[in-house]
């Protein structure tokens, strides 16, 4: 699959509050919410002189009281015009390793839990720390149409959570999380497991995970089910505020 038609699909899985389009670029913003959701995403060409895009972005995000933040394809075309105006990768947010993009199959040899039309009441708190969401953590975890909540419960505690939604035939996982207490216990891949054949339900073919490449826990997981990186992104900021 091509890159940036896995970057688009992505981030229409993943739906900002507020959306502008810059000729290719897209400039989301969702309250603080994720990286993802508060940055704009480069993918081709803005439409205009990238000085001028690059104003452009400062001015929407000022506008929504965020730090202005690219998302940007490692090695990209973009990245040698981004160090050219003044901008750096982001040391707080993954810096310059960025997030490694993984592809895998829909396998798993355990299932365990259910997958959800909607989040039920037991899945925010391991998700979001809280017992409900505010409205931009709403609109990124539940605008997007073709979704699922994956969720492994003892009674009412959650014990393991994790978010799954289908374009195409691109199953986009995130948010898996597992309570502490229960970690080790095979229910981070009993749950993929689950999501797995949901999305094949769905008409998925393929997934894709975005995994800090720091979190090692998780890439050893990913690696023993199939999944391979692909490409990697990076978060830019200003080097000067």
């Amino acid at each position: 699959m091509h890159t940036e038609a896995i970057e688009s699909a992505c981030a229409d899985m993943w739906p900002a509050v507020q959306e502008c389009p810059l000729g290719r670029w897209r400039l989301r913003a969702a309250g603080g919410f994720t990286g993802r959701a508060n940055t704009a995403l480069v993918l081709g060409d803005p439409g205009m002189p990238t000085e001028a895009a690059l104003d452009r972005v400062r001015a929407f995000y000022s506008g929504h009281g965020l730090t202005p933040k690219l998302q940007v394809i490692e090695g990209a075309a973009a990245e040698p015009e981004l160090r050219a105006h003044g901008w750096r990768t982001d040391p707080d947010n993954c810096g310059d390793s960025g997030v490694a993009v993984l592809l895998g199959p829909l396998a798993s040899d355990a299932v365990l839990g259910g997958v959800y039309p909607e989040p039920p009441r037991s899945w925010w708190p391991l998700t979001i720390g809280a017992t409900g969401p505010d409205p931009a953590q709403r609109q990124v975890l539940t605008g997007y149409p073709r979704t699922g909540y994956g969720l492994i419960e003892d009674g009412d505690a959650a014990l393991a959570v994790g978010r799954a939604a289908v374009h195409g035939e691109l199953l986009h996982i995130a948010r898996l999380a597992v309570a502490p207490e229960q970690r080790r216990r095979g229910l981070a891949k009993g749950l993929l497991g689950a999501l797995f054949r949901w999305g094949a339900e769905q008409g998925a073919r393929h997934c894709v995970l975005q995994v800090d490449t720091a979190n090692t826990a998780a890439l050893r997981l990913y690696g023993g089910l199939g999944y391979r990186e692909h490409h990697r992104y990076r978060y830019w900021i200003p080097a000067v505020a």
